[in-house]
């Protein structure tokens, strides 16, 4: 996680790995109906002998409303894929519950008994070196590795969004509603997360 960078964060889960794989796979079809829609509109506006007085034509009409269709089911499919894999819940080890507040996360390990704690984000003052602004929190989650986690969301106040980008995992956390999510790290490491939702001051 650094400033300034433009690209998607190190995948560290299968989930993020396929939604790049969707993002590549969607911007080089976006790429390509730029270059042609750029091409065609260069070409009627450079070339002389186009006849401006056309008022219809059936051949037109059909490849603008094939081509569209072809390249819209080109990004359903993947898309559909993505969405099924995502609310696909695989036996879980572990579940992780999380309550939103203004403005702090709450913890609770629903296997154990009385594990549960608040996670606070360091303010600017506080912070030590090699410690990331507005990102580092004082009481970290550890969740095992190459294991199938379960998350309970929900929220005791305003709308809040839990969020951490490298593992592909972005869910609502709603007063009075339980969302639901699941992933698996496959990646060994430290990952930063934050509230994805304008929640309040931080």
């Amino acid at each position: 996680t650094t400033w300034g960078n433009m690209s998607l964060q190190n995948s560290s889960s299968p989930l993020m790995e396929q939604l790049m794989f969707f993002h590549n796979h969607s911007m080089l079809i976006i790429i390509l109906i730029t270059i042609l829609v750029g091409y065609l509109m260069s070409s009627l506006f450079f070339n002389k002998y186009t006849n401006r007085l056309l008022m219809e034509s059936q051949n037109i009409e059909i490849i603008w409303t094939i081509l569209p269709a072809f390249m819209l089911i080109f990004i359903a499919l993947p898309s559909l894929r993505l969405l099924y894999l995502l609310d696909d819940l695989n036996k879980p080890l572990i579940t992780l519950k999380t309550i939103g507040h203004q403005w702090y996360w709450s913890y609770e390990y629903s296997d154990f008994n009385n594990i549960e704690f608040d996670s606070y984000m360091i303010p600017s003052e506080e912070l030590i070196n090699n410690s990331f602004r507005l990102l580092d929190v004082d009481n970290r989650i550890i969740l095992p590795f190459n294991s199938q986690i379960r998350i309970l969301i929900t929220a005791t106040d305003v709308l809040h969004s839990w969020t951490i980008p490298s593992l592909g995992i972005k869910v609502d956390a709603t007063p009075g509603r339980l969302n639901q999510s699941n992933f698996l790290i496959n990646r060994p490491g430290l990952f930063f997360g934050q509230c994805s939702e304008i929640c309040g001051a931080n």
